[in-house]
């Protein structure tokens, strides 16, 4: 007598009635219907799962902080950087540091952070070591647990070894107000240039910044064959990993020098187009948010980007525009300045800010509803310092009137003595403003009279166009002209001269 197979212990799927019994159905769910074979000792390991079950992949649940159900992932929402900003007040008064920290705040949450809490210290000198001094580090540490915030930024800029040790202390990640404006400028960027630019800014203020830990810093690829790790394939140029991407910043740092100079010669060009034709150039230039692009849209009808943020303008915008007296000039848009701004911002962006340093007239607008627009117009002026532009003509003028109280346009007024006050959203005052454009636009230098003959049309184009024309009649000899032009045009039409001219 036979004795019984032992009994699988297995669970078998359930079989239509019309299935043979020695059928069983592929356990990948494929059509195919495999004969039974037998279930051997490599398939099981003793009373535990099959293998099959024990190497699949499963979802471990109550391990996640944000959602209830993991299977609803497609649905969750962006969440965003929780921050605690921190200061240290060595100088000025307690207002000023108020509005720092106050811009601080709004830099963060144009970079798209949620800001829980501000702290500021008051100091001689931030500490060389941890910036606050490690009592106070200490303290930030309680309120970041606190507050549940997983960043911690400083208003000022951080020595490599500072933001390390800060970091030690607060267990969170630490940045400094330049690397948060250089985070917001490669947000804004746009254009081929614009992108450029920011990265090599980023680059430059990485390179002496870069870190690692434990062997990173000092692993090498080169080395002897009996070294573990050596051998064939092993062998290197001999650099450890922080001298290699030392090299590599280096060489991108390089390359996008040459790419942003060959791009600085296109811009170049058309200003030397311009200056030959003698078009004059007014550049518009101010704090950031103070509502430039604005003012050039209300000037040109350029329709650029309008937005309610810091750093929306980073590609330089230029359009052409007409005095009340038909002079034509052109309107540059430029890149907004800000307390403190990042050396490696005025080098990056030193091609784009030259249409404010080439100018004939800068456009200094101030945000006359900012609660410190004294500061942010000393905080332009440094910033035209270290571009070359302080001898270029200035003429203020401070905008957002329709938004700031009365008690506050006579405290600028007397602040500001000669400035325009209009409304770019409004229009109010834009008269006013034009009317001072037309006076202190340059005027073309050469003032003549001439006879242009009927063939030469392309000439008396170029006067309308380029120059201030002062008359004009209709003659048998051809069209007379009392002309303002510049240089060139002036040489042009030297053969043309009336006598007595």
């Amino acid at each position: 007598m036979t004795d019984a197979a032992p009994a699988d212990p297995r669970p078998q799927p359930s079989l239509p009635a019309d299935v043979p019994a020695d059928i069983v159905l592929d356990p990948n769910g494929l059509d195919d219907r495999l004969p039974a074979t037998p279930t051997t000792d490599a398939d099981r390991d003793g009373d535990q799962l099959e293998r099959q079950d024990r190497q699949a992949l499963r979802r471990v649940a109550g391990l996640s902080t944000e959602l209830e159900d993991v299977t609803e992932v497609e649905y969750r929402q962006l969440r965003l950087e929780r921050v605690v900003l921190v200061g240290v007040w060595t100088s000025g008064t307690s207002e000023d540091a108020d509005n720092s920290l106050a811009e601080l705040a709004a830099l963060a949450e144009t970079a798209g952070s949620e800001v829980l809490e501000g702290l500021m210290q008051r100091r001689d000198r931030p500490d060389p070591a941890t910036y606050l001094g490690s009592g106070k580090a200490k303290e930030l540490r309680e309120v970041v647990v606190a507050t549940g915030a997983d960043t911690v930024i400083a208003d000022g800029e951080l020595a490599p070894s500072q933001r390390r040790q800060l970091e030690d202390i607060v267990k969170v990640k630490v940045i400094d107000r330049t690397a948060l404006i250089l985070d917001i400028f490669a947000q804004h960027a746009k254009s081929r240039e614009g992108k450029a630019q920011v990265e090599l800014a980023q680059l430059q203020y990485l390179l002496p910044r870069l870190r690692g830990w434990g062997e990173s810093l000092s692993r090498q690829a080169g080395g002897r064959v009996g070294v573990a790790g050596g051998g064939i394939g092993g062998r290197g140029p001999g650099e450890t990993k922080i001298e290699l991407d030392r090299r590599r910043i280096n060489s991108r740092i390089s390359k996008l020098r040459r790419e942003i100079k060959e791009m600085g010669t296109v811009r170049r060009t058309k200003r030397q187009e311009r200056v030959r034709n003698a078009v004059p150039s007014v550049a518009i230039a101010g704090y950031t948010n103070a509502g430039k692009s604005s003012l050039l849209n209300r000037l040109t009808g350029a329709g650029v980007l309008v937005e309610d943020a810091l750093f929306a303008t980073l590609d330089p915008t230029v359009r052409r525009a007409e005095t009340p007296e038909g002079r034509d000039f052109t309107l540059s848009d430029t890149v907004g300045f800000v307390r403190h701004l990042p050396h490696q911002l005025i080098e990056a962006f030193r091609s784009t800010l030259e249409e404010v340093s080439d100018s004939d007239l800068i456009l200094h607008v101030v945000d006359g509803a900012h609660p410190d627009p004294a500061s942010q117009v000393n905080a332009v002026r440094t910033v035209f310092g270290e571009i070359d532009a302080l001898d270029v003509p200035e003429l203020l003028v401070v905008n957002k009137i329709d938004a700031a109280d009365e008690e506050t346009l006579l405290r600028l007024r007397r602040l500001l003595p000669g400035a325009v006050f209009v409304s770019a959203r409004t229009g109010e005052g834009m008269d006013d403003l034009l009317a001072a454009l037309e006076e202190r636009v340059p005027r073309p230098e050469v003032e003549m009279r001439v006879v242009v003959p009927y063939d030469r049309g392309d000439l008396v184009h170029r006067v309308h166009e380029n120059g201030e024309l002062l008359a004009e009649e209709h003659s048998a000899d051809g069209t007379m002209l009392h002309v303002r032009v510049g240089a060139g045009l002036a040489a042009e039409l030297g053969p043309y001269l009336t006598a007595g001219s």
